[in-house]
């Protein structure tokens, strides 16, 4: 059994929302990179070429990315050796929240009394938090800043059998060509097959988490993603919504055994502002 304390995770979890609002990761930038490469549009190149000059700015600057700095969800990967010390787990994730946002002058962006009064937290708390105990001693943490205008464009169907992978396919484009340019096109689509209603969601939002255009080792699944990627692109909608070839720099797709009497596809979109950050404690 190995101690890890509440002030080490609060520190890390502060830590973690600055970086993510701060730094563009790699794989996003050489995305945009190849994106650039690719795209036949003027006015969509010049996007992509603003986009790449931004993550030059908000690095070397210290600057958010975005004005919309996200509400933060947490996915933790607890190891079932771990104990935690010092506090409440949940307590000191959103109390690095709490820091962050407020370390890193990030706009707190969440709302209680969804319905009704939605007066603003003042320090982007709670986080939504996703916890998965997993073999091992060590405790993964990583943060993710979502945007308002991408998660909008949240979508389920739960399909019939019947509509089988050319369902999939078509409810995934059809998601994306009535987002338009509400998510921040070039996009990275997330798409969960399978499961529960509330699995299949799970599943596609942590598919954002993979490095972007990473393919899936099923070989299926790989192909799957390439065909979504084909047609989604040929929406035409392009960087920013202004038109051209590049409206997702990738599809990611992960699925999960499900009921013989379902095929649930959920769609989450990120975009082009892809922010995650991870430790491990």
């Amino acid at each position: 059994m190995r101690d890890i304390s509440c002030d080490d995770i609060s520190e890390t979890v502060a830590r973690l929302c600055i970086e993510a609002n701060y730094y563009l990761g790699d794989d996003v930038i050489e995305a945009l990179r190849r994106a650039r490469a690719d795209e036949i549009s003027p006015v969509g190149q010049d996007v992509l070429d603003q986009l790449l000059d931004n993550a030059v700015v908000a690095r070397e600057e210290g600057l958010p990315l975005c004005q919309d700095t996200g509400l933060t969800v947490v996915f933790l990967a607890v190891g079932q050796e771990v104990h935690v010390v010092g506090g409440d787990l949940y307590q000191a994730i959103n109390e690095g929240v709490r820091r962050g946002y407020d370390e890193g002058y990030l706009r707190k962006s969440i709302v209680e009394g969804p319905f009704s009064a939605r007066h603003n937290t003042k320090d982007n708390t709670p986080a939504v938090i996703h916890c998965q105990i997993v073999p091992g001693d060590s405790l993964e943490v990583t943060v993710v800043p979502k945007g308002g205008g991408s998660e909008n464009m949240s979508a389920l169907g739960m399909l019939k059998p019947a509509d089988g992978r050319q369902g999939v396919v078509d409810f995934v484009a059809r998601t994306v060509e009535r987002a338009g340019a509400n998510p921040c096109p070039p996009t990275i689509v997330g798409v969960g097959v399978g499961g529960t209603a509330e699995k299949a969601m799970l599943l596609a939002k942590t598919s954002l988490l993979r490095p972007v255009g990473q393919p899936s080792p099923d070989p299926g699944v790989a192909q799957l993603e390439r065909d979504i990627l084909e047609r989604v692109n040929r929406l035409g909608i392009g960087p920013q919504g202004l038109g051209g070839r590049t409206t997702a720099l990738a599809v990611h797709v992960e699925t999960h055994p499900c009921h013989i009497a379902s095929l649930p596809v959920a769609v989450n979109m990120q975009c082009h502002s892809s922010r995650h950050k991870q430790a491990t404690l």
